[in-house]
């Protein structure tokens, strides 16, 4: 995933609003979504404490994203690092017990259900030290699913609820599983198109 042109706030909170319609079928409207769903409030604030953390030469501002981040997870029970990297039209639903590390990288159009983990393993430190995973684009995370590593998940796949992935998955897979399994995708596992 490359990095994002910069984008006007509202262009970004209308295609977020529209990724909560997409994703939710029982997203009501637009302004009842902007106040009840917390995955909304978290990846707001995800996207204002991101830019703290690149703010090159701003005193504090990593500190104060982090701080914010807190707040925000206190709030929603959603918990992004600041320092990951996250795509467009990302769409939490149910989110409480979200958790996304540090070097996470998430594609465009993306769905995340509750209780999902982007974990780290191992004590890799220092810059362009990764152990989080890379998510694709058009990718949805079931309910409970924990990714765990400097893995990649392929684009278009369906990671199932509750499955454990520790190694890489192909484009268009659908994994299930603990110690995860991965298979082709048929098209017809009950997830709506993205």
């Amino acid at each position: 995933m490359s990095p994002a042109p910069r984008r006007g706030v509202l262009r970004t909170v209308r295609e977020d609003l529209a990724a909560a319609r997409r994703g939710d079928p029982a997203a009501r409207g637009d302004l009842e979504n902007a106040i009840v769903y917390s995955g909304l409030h978290a990846i707001w604030t995800y996207r204002l404490t991101h830019r703290l953390w690149l703010a090159r030469g701003l005193p504090g501002a990593r500190f104060a994203a982090r701080v914010i981040g807190q707040v925000a997870r206190s709030v929603t029970g959603i918990e992004i690092h600041p320092g990951a990297r996250i795509g467009r039209r990302f769409f939490i639903d149910h989110g409480m017990g979200v958790v996304i590390g540090e070097t996470a990288v998430v594609g465009d159009d993306v769905v995340v259900f509750h209780g999902v983990t982007l974990g780290g393993r191992g004590g890799e430190h220092g810059p362009g030290a990764r152990r989080h995973p890379r998510v694709g684009d058009r990718v949805v995370l079931g309910a409970g699913s924990s990714l765990i590593g400097a893995i990649t998940i392929g684009a278009d796949s369906v990671v199932g609820a509750n499955t454990v992935v520790t190694k890489d998955v192909p484009p268009r897979s659908v994994v299930t599983g603990v110690a995860g399994t991965a298979r082709p995708r048929s098209g017809h596992e009950g997830v709506p198109p993205l």
